[in-house]
């Protein structure tokens, strides 16, 4: 779980630090940066599983192509200075690890702040594009981890998630004193294991770790690599599966038959999977407009596919091709709930997409109900997920809990050459548990377009109308 996140001279987030719960909902107009803020979270992903050249060609609107421009990345990247991007995680990792052995190891300490600091070198000939530069990466432990989560938690969520002996370890440091900035592994009791120079990694120390012979940083590891931006794809998800097809929802949405499959056969479903059936239509059945009796996963041995059959009240039978595009979208929601494999922290934009008005609150309860309750021990029954999700929807913002919302408004900071820009800044309510004493925060009054109605609307309702 990702609880703080710092950017500094990432694309416009010039000056981000802001605090994430269970489920968070990011509120502002378009075209102020709130999906960089998404970029951040899946680049920092990348830089855990991939070469820092990779990672950059991964993230959304960078230069496509082999060798793609990471002066997109940076902010004001083009401009003849020297750049930087710092980003600063602070997560909750898992509890036990298993690497790609099999081998499991249980972590030192599950409350960690991880930071990177990239700069750009630039080409050397007259043709072709820089590269990224590492230029720092420190892994740390946070001790007393119980007093420091500010959102509202209950012991036995904490019992499950900290490993905690209130200590400062230190597994990746680096050290800058030298002609070249080194990055150094720890050992336990904080020794150095090994170092390795900064500038010359094509990747990060800590992509490097899969092995549980480092089980603090391979659980950092696994955990950033959880992160994922969920962007389901209508033709994705009416494409049935075969029998090779992977069993996990992708990105995307392919895959969903196969997934609901594997959810309704699990051992604990094997002799009931209707259970698990019914459920999913219960739910669906929350959007107004789609009466479902129930569904299926439909395997065709002679073309050996997984299809997935809806039959709606009337008697009707239609296969997930035949769905409307919000319909399929909640519908794999609803399927993400069953699945107690999908865990991590999922960034979804715009979930009111292809939803009707009057269904809003079914989606955004749905939304809500992915993230873990903190208030409940985390398993099967309770998976520990996170959910960020972004909007300009007033339908959404009403439907939040103040304390669940940050408002994305545009001010003026300090860029590094000393002048004022504007940049992103993420305020939360000024009345929730991630206001900060003395820092920026709105008020009701500031999200008045969110609550009433258009100023130029032509329907509204009589004042003397009666049922």
């Amino acid at each position: 779980m990702l609880t703080r996140l710092e950017v500094r001279g990432f694309k416009n987030l010039l000056d981000v630090d802001v605090e994430f719960g269970p489920f968070t909902c990011i509120a502002g107009a378009n075209g102020m940066g709130k999906s960089n803020l998404f970029d951040a979270i899946e680049f920092l992903s990348y830089l855990a599983t991939h070469p820092l050249a990779e990672a950059a060609q991964r993230v959304r609107g960078t230069a496509a192509g082999k060798g793609g421009d990471p002066r997109d990345l940076f902010w004001d990247g083009y401009r003849e200075d020297e750049h930087r991007i710092t980003i600063s995680a602070e997560m909750l990792v898992p509890t036990e690890v298993e690497d790609e052995l099999g081998e499991r190891a249980r972590p030192e300490a599950t409350y960690l702040r991880y930071e990177v600091v990239l700069g750009y070198a630039a080409a050397r000939g007259e043709h072709g594009f820089g590269r990224l530069e590492l230029l720092r990466e420190d892994l740390r432990q946070i001790p007393n981890v119980r007093s420091r989560l500010s959102f509202r938690t209950s012991p036995s969520f904490l019992d499950a998630v900290v490993i905690d002996d209130g200590q400062k370890r230190v597994f990746l440091s680096t050290d800058g004193g030298g002609r070249e900035p080194m990055i150094h592994v720890h050992t336990d009791r904080n020794r150095v294991e090994k170092s390795r120079p900064a500038s010359r990694a094509a990747r990060t120390v800590l992509s490097t770790k899969i092995t549980a012979d480092d089980p603090t940083v391979l659980a950092a590891r696994n955990e950033m690599r959880s992160w994922r931006r969920l962007a389901l794809e209508p033709s994705a998800l009416r494409t049935p599966d075969g029998t090779t097809d992977s069993e996990s929802l992708s990105a995307r949405g392919r895959h969903l038959p196969a997934t609901l499959y594997r959810v309704a056969h699990a051992p604990e479903w094997s002799v009931e999977p209707d259970r698990v059936y019914a459920r999913v239509a219960g739910r669906l059945s929350d959007l107004s407009g789609v009466a479902v009796e129930d569904l299926e996963v439909e395997f065709d041995d002679a073309r050996e596919l997984f299809t997935l059959f809806l039959r709606e009240r009337g008697g009707l039978r239609l296969p997930a091709r035949a769905l409307s595009e919000g319909t399929l979208r909640f519908l794999a929601l609803c399927v993400l709930l069953e699945d107690a494999e999908f865990t991590g922290l999922v960034c979804m934009e715009e979930p009111e997409n292809g939803i009707h008005p009057a269904n809003l609150p079914a989606m955004v309860q749905l939304v809500r109900d992915l993230a873990v309750d903190p208030i409940e021990t985390p398993g099967d029954d309770n998976p520990f997920r996170q959910v960020i999700v972004n909007t300009h929807s007033p339908g959404v913002v009403q439907l939040c809990d103040p304390d669940d919302l940050l408002l994305a408004d545009v001010r003026l900071k300090a860029a590094p050459r000393g002048e004022a820009a504007r940049a992103l800044s993420l305020l939360p309510f000024h009345r929730s548990w991630r206001a900060r004493h003395g820092g920026p925060t709105f008020s009701m009054a500031d999200i008045v377009a969110y609550l009433s109605e258009p100023p130029q609307a032509h329907l509204r309702l009589p004042s003397g109308l009666t049922a």
